[in-house]
Formats: structure tokens, C-alpha cells, sequence
């Protein structure tokens, strides 16, 4: 039974990265130069100890409480593993976060820079961070204008934090290739060179246009029971 459990989580690792090695090579890119974050939002650890035993290192989660239940257990499987913060963060929760997680993909306002900025400092671990962009501008939606961007680029750099680039989800009801072009676009204007874009759905599309950070979670965990 574990056997068979082990063998389906590398299958699915195969096909997805199978997936993004041909997109790269078609956008004449390095398949190695993106990263794939396996989303395990609300996956227990026996769900998740299969892919760390096919030899997968970076996860995606969105809530501090779920993750801290779960990856002090499961970091003990792999020193390797990157624990990634994809989810919305309050400020009065960096600190937790920045001891935490390694990268966090959800930069969005003033306050919050401060506070990761101060957290950071206090505990001499200064992590990348994403700036999300809400790119479609959402109401009901995280992220920052794209009109705020450079007075939220401004505050990171007085507060030490070092930007990997910036991160955007499309909106759902739309293509979302024109939203990953103006998010490539935005980067390189300021000068960044991470892009966190592309999920399950749409994620090959994202890496054709530029994404270093792909986040997919049903594709390889699969549906949710």
C-alpha cells in the first residue's frame, strides 16, 4: 500500500515536471530556472510525506497555525525542504512567519513591510519576499495596486527586505495570459527578476511567459476528499 502511495506521488512529480520542462523549452528557457511549490494547504502530513520521499522540496502553505502543526514534523524528513508562505499575512503575525517559512509570496501593503522588516531584523533572518500585485484589481482581493508599487519597492529597501520579484493570482473568470504579461512587464520596469505566477490550471502558460515560481496543488496531491 505505501509502496503504491509512493510510486503515485512520483508519477504525478513526473507528469507536472514533464509539463514545465516542455513549456520552457518552447519560451527558450531553462527548465531548472523555475521552481515548482507544491501547494499542501489542508493537506495532512500523510498526504505530504510521499512527495518528500520522491524527492520534492518546496511547499506552499497559507495559514501559520496549519503550517507549524505540520512541517516541524515533516522538515525532519529532508533538510532540504523550502517552506513557502502563499497566503494573505497579518502583520501582527511576521514574526511567526519570518521564523517560520523561507520565502513569503504575499508583500502587499506598508504596514505589513514594516512589521517583516522589524521581524527580520529582531531575529537576523532576512527572507525574500514577493510583492503581490493585485493585477486584475480586485476589490475582494489581497495585493497591491499597481500604482502603489513603487512606494511599497521604496519601503522594503529602507526596511532591509530583500525582494525575489513579484507574485499575482488572475482573476478566475478570465485568460489569465494578459494578467502574467503585465505582471513580466512590471518586473522588469522595476528590475526584478522573480515572477511567482501560474497554478493546477494555467501554470504552463505562466512559465511561457516568464514565471520563475509555479504553485500546484491538486495536480499533484490530487482532488481534495
Amino acid at each position: 500500500m505505501q509502496e503504491a502511495i509512493r510510486e503515485t506521488a512520483q508519477s504525478r512529480l513526473n507528469e507536472i515536471t514533464s509539463h514545465m520542462s516542455a513549456a520552457a523549452k518552447l519560451a527558450g528557457r531553462a527548465p531548472e530556472d523555475v521552481t515548482l511549490i507544491a501547494v499542501s494547504k489542508t493537506r495532512s502530513v500523510s498526504d505530504i510525506e510521499p512527495l518528500i520521499r520522491a524527492g520534492h522540496r518546496n511547499y506552499g502553505e497559507n495559514r501559520i497555525q496549519e503550517a507549524q502543526a505540520k512541517w516541524p514534523e515533516l522538515k525532519n524528513l529532508d533538510a532540504g525542504i523550502v517552506l513557502h508562505l502563499i497566503g494573505q499575512l497579518q502583520s501582527n503575525k511576521a514574526a511567526e512567519a519570518v521564523s517560520l517559512f523561507d520565502i513569503i509570496h504575499s508583500l502587499d501593503r506598508l504596514s505589513l513591510a514594516t512589521a517583516l522588516g522589524k521581524a527580520m531584523r529582531d531575529q537576523d533572518r532576512f527572507l525574500p519576499c514577493f510583492i503581490q500585485v493585485n493585477i486584475g484589481a480586485e476589490p475582494q482581493k489581497g495585493g497591491c495596486a499597481i500604482e502603489a508599487l513603487p512606494e511599497l519597492l521604496a519601503a522594503t529597501q529602507a526596511e532591509i527586505i530583500p525582494v525575489a520579484g513579484l507574485m499575482c493570482l488572475p482573476p478566475a473568470d478570465m485568460e489569465p495570459a494578459p494578467f502574467f504579461a503585465l505582471l513580466a512587464e512590471l518586473s522588469a520596469r522595476y528590475g526584478l527578476d522573480g515572477l511567482s505566477m501560474g497554478m493546477s490550471g494555467d501554470f504552463q502558460t505562466a512559465i511561457m511567459l516568464g514565471a520563475t515560481h509555479i504553485r500546484v496543488g491538486t495536480a499533484l496531491f490530487g482532488e481534495r476528499v
